[in-house]
């Protein structure tokens, strides 16, 4: 298949390529389409460049009401379903974007960077791998042609995370006019664990990004670990220059929505299932909000908080964990049998430590912002404790918005540890009896100690807020 290159002329002058993009829709019982907009530092991103910028998002249609739209329009999305923004978005076959995005993208390259596999058993790279990672190759292909159809001479293009490693070294083939960046918003595997993967594959992967003019990376760590991997498999990153933009809170947007209506109304609702301690008093509260992602280390989360019941008696009705743990790629029988211990621990919990006026564990798996925000508010102590992260903006997103400041109970394997680790509790998170020890110690934190160690969680975490963080890549690109 030949590849178009008509855009050259009178293209778009910036470029954004992701996975998902910032509308999604689904179809109605009418016929009708419904279309729901997306949030996040992209969509914030490109709205700092102006209305008036030339700029495209190009996207990939991620369901059957996606791909309807796309039949419908094209794939030139209308732009008020978009917020004003241009899209383009791409309806790869089905097939082809499973076993990508599934078969590759989630269950190898994500495994990867944040050393998930139980080496004795896994990874095996088959026949059905390589039948997956030529998915892998055409999903990206089709990026790659779709911004080189859409981009300006000279235009800049930001090409985001681990689904479109491919795509810099295939689009600077196509368009060596181009301005090329590539963010990674995941960790990167050390040396040694990338080597996990079959060695061309490897350096695939590593070439693909090096197409870039600038690979950029969350955190110093990713960045030095990437660079080593180049090092050892290629000699080197070449002309590639190496960024770091730790990603922030957008403190502006947090706090106002934290408390509209339906914020309060969920707070409400929470007081009522924390109830008050024994003596009269309020309870202490201990807040993670998550997906049931792997790499998110729930279940030792919850392992960590029995433990604190266990050997801190004086804390039995005097706390309450509260636990959102919002379902992840269902589609993959792993997550969903971590979904389901995440469950049975926290009953587990409330079964053997819970009164009739006392649950310890307060599990909501239904997804609801608000409530996630509410969460955030209550919060005396944020429990977030990830095995590995690239960033976790959970960690940077409740002290902005606590009422009366909490104390951060923080793994050292989040990206987040970079900028807060210095105002935090910092655990091991393999180390339940020692997390436990920092809950203990974060709960007992006075008052004046922990309003003062989220002043200062509050100002790292918003240092760099996302419309900054976009425009510092582009900057960066011109240098």
């Amino acid at each position: 298949m030949g590849f178009s290159q008509g855009g050259q002329g009178q293209g778009a002058r910036i470029l954004v390529a992701s996975n998902r993009g910032p509308v999604s829709y689904d179809v109605q019982k009418d016929g009708t389409l419904q279309a729901r907009r997306g949030g996040g530092g992209l969509v914030s991103g490109l709205s700092a460049i102006g209305p008036d910028t030339d700029a495209v998002w190009v996207c990939a249609a991620l369901g059957d009401g996606d791909r309807e739209a796309v039949r419908r329009t094209g794939g030139a999305l209308p732009q008020e379903d978009t917020g004003d923004q241009r899209v383009r978005m791409l309806d790869i076959p089905p097939e082809v974007y499973a076993d990508a995005y599934n078969g590759i993208a989630n269950s190898v390259l994500w495994f990867v960077h944040h050393m998930l596999y139980q080496t004795p058993l896994e990874p095996v790279f088959d026949t059905e791998f390589r039948t997956r990672w030529a998915a892998y190759e055409s999903y990206n292909a089709a990026f790659a042609r779709a911004l080189a159809d859409e981009a300006a001479e000279g235009a800049a293009v930001l090409v985001q995370d681990y689904h479109l490693a491919l795509v810099p070294g295939l689009l600077r083939a196509l368009r060596p006019d181009l301005r090329i960046g590539h963010f990674s918003h995941t960790p990167w595997a050390p040396v040694d664990y990338f080597r996990l993967l079959p060695d061309d594959v490897a350096e695939q992967l590593l070439k693909g990004i090096l197409g870039a003019d600038r690979a950029a990376f969350l955190t110093h760590r990713w960045a030095d670990a990437f660079t080593a991997c180049c090092e050892e498999i290629l000699g080197g990153t070449g002309g590639t220059r190496i960024g770091v933009h730790g990603l922030g809170a957008d403190a502006g947007f947090l706090r106002e929505r934290s408390h509209r209506a339906d914020v309060e109304e969920r707070m409400t609702a929470l007081r009522e299932q924390i109830g008050t301690a024994p003596d009269g008093g309020p309870r202490r509260t201990v807040v993670r909000v998550d997906r049931t992602e792997l790499s998110k280390n729930i279940v030792r989360g919850l392992l960590a908080y029995r433990d604190l019941l266990e050997r801190y008696p004086e804390w039995r009705g005097r706390v309450v964990h509260i636990a959102f743990a919002y379902p992840s790629r269902q589609d993959l029988a792993v997550y969903r049998e971590y979904t389901e211990e995440v469950s049975r621990v926290a009953g587990e919990i409330n079964g053997a430590y819970g009164t009739e006026g006392w649950t310890p564990v307060v599990l909501h798996v239904k997804d609801d912002f608000a409530r996630s925000l509410a969460a955030y508010r209550l919060a005396d102590v944020a429990l977030v404790n990830p095995v590995r992260d690239g960033m976790n903006l959970v960690a940077k997103e409740i002290p902005v918005v606590s009422d009366h400041g909490c104390v951060l109970v923080l793994s050292r394997e989040a990206g987040a540890f970079e900028e807060l680790g210095e105002h935090s509790l910092t655990v091991n998170p393999y180390d339940v009896t020692a997390t436990a020890d920092a809950l203990h110690r974060g709960l007992s934190t006075p008052d004046a100690e922990r309003a003062e160690r989220t002043k200062h969680l509050a100002a790292a975490a918003t240092a760099l807020p996302p419309d900054r963080w976009f425009l510092d890549q582009l900057r960066a690109l011109d240098d």
